[in-house]
């Protein structure tokens, strides 16, 4: 990267975790054109707790310089690489294991690190924001819910696109595959608190705890992660407000 190319390195979530210091120090320090491409981020099922990459966002997100990424399907992670491609910064993109959800594949210009209203309400009381793989889980939680629920693509990490936490809403809601100590719902608390933003904020994601292993659908159930236990959620922090 230093001598002009723009190295892309395919790595397990989990495995990055070893390389934090040279992400840190001769990658981000230097400010250099590396994407890493972080695959298995989330649960990754019966491999079990030493493979679930639920900790890249947290530790990412602390060094200066780097660009962190979800796609929300297939289509959107190529068209993140390709704009990575062309950005000469410290870019990681992280996607989940498995087959990807069958959309297609089109040319479409991605904005960067701008987030995307994916579902748009009139009267919006909620607004859920999802990070990756939760994008259709969250769209799947506003059709269970009975009042207008705006749900949008946060696509970034960091930098964290803040516009869409300055509308008019009741109740924020942040999902993310991924430890919620340090992780985007974190990102999303600090932005509000240090605007003085009042408005009441769910995170759901990973709590503090090493996940055992099992398949996809029991884990995500185990962590709350599942479209009816979302939305029941929803409803009744939205009821007590």
């Amino acid at each position: 990267a230093a001598g002009g190319l723009k190295p892309v390195v395919a790595i397990y979530s989990t495995f990055i975790q070893r390389a934090y210091d040279q992400i840190l120090h001769d990658v981000c320090l230097q400010n250099l054109p590396v994407i890493f491409c972080l695959d298995r981020a989330g649960l990754v099922g019966e491999d079990g707790a030493t493979h679930h990459g639920v900790f890249d966002m947290a530790f990412l997100r602390t060094i200066p310089n780097i660009n962190i990424l979800a796609p929300k399907d297939e289509n959107e992670l190529r068209q993140m690489f390709f704009a990575a491609v062309e950005k000469n910064i410290p870019v990681a993109i992280r996607y989940p294991r498995g087959s990807g959800l069958g959309v297609e594949l089109v040319d479409k210009k991605f904005e960067w690190g701008k987030a995307e209203l994916v579902c748009k309400s009139v009267g919006a009381e909620v607004a859920i924001f999802a990070v990756g793989s939760m994008v259709s889980v969250a769209m799947d939680a506003a059709k269970l819910l009975n009042f207008p629920v705006n749900v949008i693509n946060a696509r970034f990490i960091k930098p964290l696109d803040t516009e869409f936490f300055l509308q008019d809403a009741k109740l924020f809601v942040t999902i993310e595959e991924g430890a919620l100590n340090g992780g985007f719902g974190a990102a999303a608390a600090e932005f509000l608190a240090d605007k003085n933003i009042k408005t009441p904020l769910i995170r759901f994601g990973i709590t503090d705890e090493f996940i055992e292993h099992g398949t996809r659908a029991e884990l995500l159930k185990i962590c709350g992660l599942t479209a009816e236990q979302i939305a029941k959620k929803i409803a009744e922090v939205r009821d007590e407000n």
